[in-house]
């Protein structure tokens, strides 16, 4: 009996201490700048999660349409287990499918994963901007979940910003009340404030801030492009990756301030709060309510000599943006072709009626550009017309700026896949390829948790390829890696450069469209 109480103590010596190892593992706690967090420990996938931390200010009260103010420090352990409430928006489109509880002016959150085991300031950082034309979307968005990236080896991070009439409105007022003389992009400020905070404070989650990646979807490429050009934070990025947008005529480029500022009165003339006392004393509810309901929704970004300072053209081509690794590309099938018919059946004669209405200076040009002899033709043309439009020719311009005016690898993706259609869909005509945002939930590894689609091998594989060329290049900047098919960086002085065209069997392969972007440059520039 003497001999046995010993080991029973000894065994539970052993016991608490495993237990007290175990229970220091599960302790996902980090120490900021403003203080400590205590996030969510993941052992299933050897993670560390943290949602809803502030990297701002409240943009409420007088605070509303600031550039964001730094976060006040707290005391003791603030909890990061939830996500921060959303920017104020309408749900737009069906794939918003939002973690966050509700939608409030209190939205400047961000969300961190990061590998249990991650050393401190080692990992390269994945910072991913959402899309959703500046009016909608939301970090905690299921298709931008972090988890499947950070098990890649990095540490991720989402972000909250603030959107529509609550991100973007100008007035002469606010120009009057602001240090830099200039009003609007309070959403783009929100961007640069959550970079610089993740600049401030990976380090403690395991980040290497001299290895942050941009990344971003739509919207949030227009965002990337644009963080590029700023000169208030083109030298906090060592990478970029923009799938489908840019900041460049005719997708939501910046206007000048007198033109912004014109749209914000009219906004405030109409909802009969000219001023800029009586708009701010407005609860968010009725501000939104106002918007919601207003004639015209559109608040673009501006020039306003602070983020911008001139075009996107004109800052690439002066050789002042970021020169960085980029990677970069766009869907085969962005908008469908029904978007440029109007409801008219694919017939040529149809399409050309079509094509000389839209444009009827450059008709000729760009009806030798899009075959139209067959309704197979046709519909395949209006496509594409409606894509580039749209957003190709865009993404495409930020490429050839970005090839011509760097000394850094540019890698270009063509996105092909086509996803299964929803049942809601199967009646609808088959796509032409793959739409827009629709590569989101390959790229970030998330297929399993967009329960629309009947997911297939194929397409498992297809997103392991291209989440495999992402992580890749956020590690070592070139997409490049074993069991992935040779990704060629193109050069600056092919007319034909490499792409990787992104399907079921990925390859690279010459750019065959490349005379159509270069017709709708020339036509764009003299617009």
């Amino acid at each position: 009996m003497k001999i046995f109480i010993p080991i029973v103590l000894a065994c539970c010596l052993i016991i608490s201490c495993k237990t007290f190892e175990t229970g220091m593992t599960q302790n996902a706690r980090v120490t900021t700048e403003n203080g400590t967090l205590e996030g969510i420990y993941a052992p299933d996938k050897n993670l560390k999660i943290y949602y809803g931390i502030p990297y701002a200010q409240a943009p409420v009260g007088d605070l509303r349409w600031k550039a964001p103010q730094p976060h006040d420090n707290w005391t003791g352990t603030r909890d990061a287990k939830t996500f921060g409430d959303r920017p104020m928006q309408e749900k737009l489109w069906d794939d918003l499918i939002y973690r966050s509880q509700k939608i409030s002016e209190d939205c400047l959150y961000l969300n961190v994963w990061a590998p249990a085991d991650a050393q401190e300031g080692k990992l390269p950082v994945l910072f991913y901007i959402h899309g959703g034309g500046f009016s909608a979307g939301d970090g905690s968005e299921l298709r931008y979940d972090g988890a499947s990236m950070a098990q890649k080896g990095m540490v991720v991070v989402t972000i909250n910003y603030r959107l529509n009439v609550f991100g973007f409105f100008a007035h002469s007022e606010l120009d009057a009340e602001s240090a830099s003389g200039s009003s609007g992009n309070y959403g783009l400020l929100d961007q640069v404030a959550a970079l610089k905070w993740v600049k401030n404070n990976i380090n403690a989650f395991g980040g290497n801030p001299e290895q942050i990646t941009i990344a971003g979807e739509s919207a949030g490429s227009i965002s990337v492009s644009s963080l590029m050009a700023s000169p208030l934070s083109r030298n906090l990025i060592a990478g970029a990756i923009g799938e489908s947008g840019a900041a460049i005529n005719p997708t939501l480029a910046p206007v000048p301030s007198a033109q912004a500022e014109a749209i914000g009165s009219a906004f405030a003339e109409a909802i009969n709060k000219p001023s800029l006392a009586e708009l701010r004393a407005l609860s968010a509810e009725e501000l939104f309510d106002f918007y919601k309901n207003a004639d015209n929704k559109s608040f673009p970004t501006v020039i306003d000599n602070n983020f911008y300072t001139e075009t996107l053209p004109e800052t690439f081509n002066a050789g002042k943006q970021s020169k960085i690794p980029l990677l970069l590309g766009w869907n085969s099938a962005e908008i469908p072709g029904a978007a440029f018919m109007q409801g008219q059946e694919n017939t040529p004669e149809n399409f050309m009626n079509r094509v000389k209405k839209s444009y009827p200076q450059a008709a000729d040009e760009i009806l030798k550009l899009y075959a139209h002899d067959t309704p197979e033709e046709v519909a395949l043309s209006a496509t594409k017309l409606a894509s580039d439009g749209f957003i190709a020719f865009s993404t495409w311009k930020w490429f050839d700026l970005q090839l011509k005016n760097s000394e850094q690898p540019v890698y270009r993706y063509l996105y092909s896949k086509i996803r299964p259609q929803v049942e809601a869909d199967s009646l609808a005509p088959k796509p032409l390829g793959a739409g827009h945002a629709n590569e989101i939930e390959y790229a970030m590894g998330n297929l399993h948790y967009i329960k629309a689609h009947k997911w297939t091998k194929d397409d498992y594989q297809v997103s392991q390829t291209m989440q495999d060329y992402f992580a890749n290049f956020i590690k070592t900047a070139d997409p490049n890696g074993e069991n992935l098919s040779q990704w060629p960086a193109a050069e600056a002085n092919s007319t034909s450069p490499m792409l990787m065209n992104i399907n079921t069997q990925s390859q690279a392969e010459e750019a065959k469209n490349d005379d159509r972007y270069r017709f709708w440059d020339m036509y764009y520039s003299e617009k």
